[in-house]
């Protein structure tokens, strides 16, 4: 007979779109298989002055990066601490995915912020960051980590894309895990619906107003980070070989280079999706980007005969990271693997985060 264990777990998430924080209420159950719930959730807006030292963070000296990685950990446990209140809920621990700064696994770094410590003391939980370090020092990309929890509580779906910031996917091939970074998503999109004014393309409304460049599309479809095979990872430095082809067009409306960036999108992810035979694969999309609608129509049309997107509710849509780094804190407080050398491409699994106050 097997035992049953439940953890009750607050999932933190700041994407490198810089829009908020991410935060879920979540439950696990273990017993034969894992089993999860979304009890409660929210996304707190960044303060605008918290909000722009997130977004310029890559560019601090040494000293202030220290400082904001402690405001930014003491903010979070802050809105830890009031989520909880407000909701009447307990919790046995904060899993924290932190802000990036840095991502470079060729130079064995990658840097999150928001201190554990700071958390721990103003949110009054242990808690559970730093996922990514021990990989990337294992010679792994650090990244994606969401796999594991793929496979485990959403393992009915052939295949897992999620569109923030970075678009990513996770599958099994071959009886293993694997997962990579596709393409750059809401970063680019979002810095040029900046320069219309706006803080993202709602809907995609803007790109949907552009044209095709063609010249830049096949410029993008030509950079050599879709030539890698394997195991592989996008960080906000990788963004200068796109931004170099596309402030290159500068005579072209921002409209059209959004257009443009929605079908190279499209593209990159329809080359990573492979048919599976006798079936019918199953797609499941969360992230912010699942709620652009020019791109979900774009992607549809080019799809929908071979593949089959799965309709969310919001809620997952809008915490399946969220939901995961808090999966990811309850496999590091069992000891169990929470990263996968299938899809980093580490020398071994590994168990990966610090604790603070456990």
């Amino acid at each position: 007979m097997s035992s049953t264990s439940i953890y009750k777990i607050v999932g933190l998430m700041s994407g490198t779109s810089g829009d908020g924080l991410d935060i879920a209420f979540c439950e696990f159950e273990k017993k034969d298989k894992w089993s999860y719930t979304i009890i409660d959730s929210d996304t707190v807006p960044f303060p605008k002055k918290l909000g722009k030292k997130l977004k310029k963070s890559h560019l601090l000296n040494g000293q202030k990066l220290s400082l904001l990685d402690v405001e930014f950990g003491s903010w979070m446990g802050d809105q830890v601490k009031y989520f909880l209140t407000k909701k009447s809920l307990s919790a046995q621990a904060v899993a924290s995915h932190g802000h990036t700064v840095f991502h470079q696994p060729s130079k064995k770094l990658s840097l999150q912020i928001g201190n554990g410590w700071a958390i721990h003391q103003s949110s009054g939980l242990p808690v559970i960051n730093d996922f990514r370090m021990l990989d990337v020092q294992l010679g792994g990309q650090g990244a994606p980590l969401v796999p594991i929890g793929d496979r485990f509580l959403f393992g009915e779906y052939d295949y897992c894309i999620n569109l923030g910031g970075i678009a990513n996917i996770s599958m099994d091939f071959d009886g293993k895990r694997i997962a990579f970074d596709i393409c750059p998503f809401n970063l680019l999109l979002n810095h040029y619906a900046e320069t219309c004014g706006k803080a993202y393309d709602k809907n995609g409304k803007l790109a949907r107003k552009g044209k095709l460049l063609p010249k830049v599309l096949k410029a993008l479809n030509k950079l050599p980070f879709y030539q890698k095979e394997g195991a592989k990872s996008l960080g906000r430095e990788d963004l200068d070989e796109y931004l170099k082809i596309l402030e290159l067009s500068g005579e072209y409306k921002p409209e059209n280079i959004l257009h443009t960036l929605v079908v190279h999108y499209v593209e990159q992810i329809r080359k990573v999706l492979h048919p599976i035979p006798g079936k019918k694969p199953s797609i499941l999309i969360t992230g912010g980007g699942a709620y652009n609608v020019f791109f979900m129509e774009i992607l549809q049309m080019e799809l929908t005969e071979n593949f089959e997107i799965v309709a969310l509710d919001s809620t997952l849509i809008n915490f399946k990271e969220a939901l995961l780094f808090a999966f990811l804190g309850v496999l590091k407080m069992r000891g169990e693997v929470n990263c996968l050398a299938s899809v980093t491409g580490a020398t071994r699994d590994n168990c990966g985060g610090t604790t603070y106050g456990l």
